[in-house]
């Protein structure tokens, strides 16, 4: 059967120690079936940001090899994450008077108040990634979800506004370019991996979500369905490799291998006498490693990590009762699967908690491999694109209506010449709506093409 390729989208993640490139589309029963993954070794990113575009590049161009052999299908565009410890996020709120408060608030009114926030002026060297609007007042009536249809003067909001550095976000959008391919959106990695492992009564009982990447651990808080906070914590699964090879006196791969087999984060739960043996470097002695002592190293570190990412739940507001996040958190991610971490982090925070696996979207015939933590970003950047596409037949097919509506306006003038040429059909929307994101990705592009 001929597959429609403008039905099909494509994550690329771009990871510290892993760039994924995720290849889905829709079945028959509205489920994400998945049709190609292909992975790569990140080498030229450091804490979710790129430091070696070249590197990056190859990464990139590997795992979209992978996808295509795969699926069978030849990648052209993809929508890529953001993350890293560039990206933060603030609290804003901002008002637009309307001329007319006798006419109904429409989609235009909001782009408006959007792209007012736009304006906000930021520190030097970064840019609003995202204008997320969480309520609505008009005319002073608070706590309004959706104000389109309703008549008002005053049209105000809060703003979840999540910004970055330029540069950072450029070096991305230059890699995917000389990577071959073109960027049809950029959504934040956080969001993405959140779209992907909750469901929409969590995000409106309250829940934190931590996705624990390699170099990175990003923080995504919903509550009432609306985005409240977003962190990115610039450790990850790496800095504990790290304090294990430092700590056990081995390499890099070994300690990777030991955390991932003998690993975990609570060390009661390993006797004294567990003992696992390391193959010395050519030819020199074995080294053996009580697993009290690995699990004493993994511990302390991911502690810390967690108690960063708490403070930031905290600096959310979760101690107050209207705050509070009855959902509990849901972890995701590579460093999720450490053994016990589920335990630790209900022990620290004393809050609900789960793995999230991103089978929620997936359709059932899912293998295990995609249903993995590890994913679930990938995941949420394919419905991402989905979703796009889906919005852009929609403008297509407003294009098509207004064309139509138009040719019919211009033969009625050479028929009648009374009828004024400049008089448009009021029921017709010329000019399709754009949301924030896709005019900031519209822009994007220009600038790359611009600077080649």
């Amino acid at each position: 059967m001929e597959r429609e390729v403008n039905e099909i989208a494509v994550g690329l993640d771009i990871g510290t120690t892993k760039i994924v490139a995720m290849v889905g589309k829709y079945n028959e029963y509205g489920k994400m079936e998945v049709l190609g993954i292909g992975k790569s070794k990140s080498l030229g990113v450091h804490r979710g940001v790129v430091n070696n575009i070249t590197q990056t590049i190859q990464s990139i161009q590997q795992a979209i090899q992978e996808a295509e052999s795969v699926s069978g299908l030849k990648i052209n565009d993809v929508t890529v994450g953001i993350a890293g410890q560039h990206i933060r996020s603030l609290q804003h709120s901002d008002y637009i008077t309307r001329p007319n408060a006798d006419a109904v608030i429409d989609e235009d009114d909001i782009e408006k108040l959007c792209n007012q926030v736009h304006k906000l002026v930021m520190l030097p060297g970064e840019e609003i990634l995202h204008v997320l609007p969480q309520e609505y007042k008009v005319d002073g009536q608070a706590e309004i979800k959706e104000p389109v249809g309703m008549y008002g003067g005053r049209l105000e909001a809060n703003f979840h506004v999540v910004v970055g550095q330029v540069t950072s976000i450029r070096n991305i959008g230059r890699c995917v370019k000389s990577a071959g391919l073109e960027l049809s959106d950029v959504t934040l990695e956080p969001l993405a991996s959140a779209n992907a492992v909750l469901s929409q009564e969590e995000k409106e009982a309250g829940v934190a979500l931590i996705d624990i990447g390699g170099g990175t651990t990003d923080l995504a808080i919903f509550k009432d369905g609306i985005i409240r906070h977003t962190a990115v914590i610039p450790f990850g699964g790496n800095v504990i490799t790290e304090d294990i090879k430092e700590g056990c006196s081995i390499i890099e791969k070994q300690a990777e291998l030991l955390k991932i087999k003998f690993g975990s984060a609570w060390p009661g739960e390993n006797k004294d006498n567990e003992i696992v043996s390391i193959p010395g470097l050519r030819g020199r002695e074995p080294k053996e490693i009580t697993l009290k002592n690995l699990s004493k190293i993994i511990h302390a570190r991911v502690v810390e990590i967690i108690e960063q990412v708490f403070l930031e739940i905290k600096n959310y507001g979760h101690e107050s009762p209207k705050k509070k996040l009855i959902a509990g958190i849901v972890l995701t991610g590579g460093g999720s699967q450490l053994k016990h971490l589920k335990q630790l982090v209900e022990y620290i925070t004393g809050m609900d908690t789960r793995i999230g696996y991103p089978n929620e979207h997936l359709a059932g015939n899912s293998d295990s491999e995609t249903t993995s933590p590890m994913y679930a970003t990938a995941v949420g950047l394919v419905m991402d694109g989905l979703i796009h596409i889906k919005k852009q037949k929609k403008i297509n097919k407003k294009e098509e209506v207004a064309s139509v509506q138009s040719t019919r306006q211009h033969e009625a003038t050479t028929v009648d010449d009374d009828v004024n040429i400049e008089e448009e059909d009021p029921r017709v929307d010329l000019k399709p709506r754009k949301n924030i994101l896709e005019k900031w990705t519209e822009k994007f592009k220009e600038f790359l093409d611009n600077a080649e």
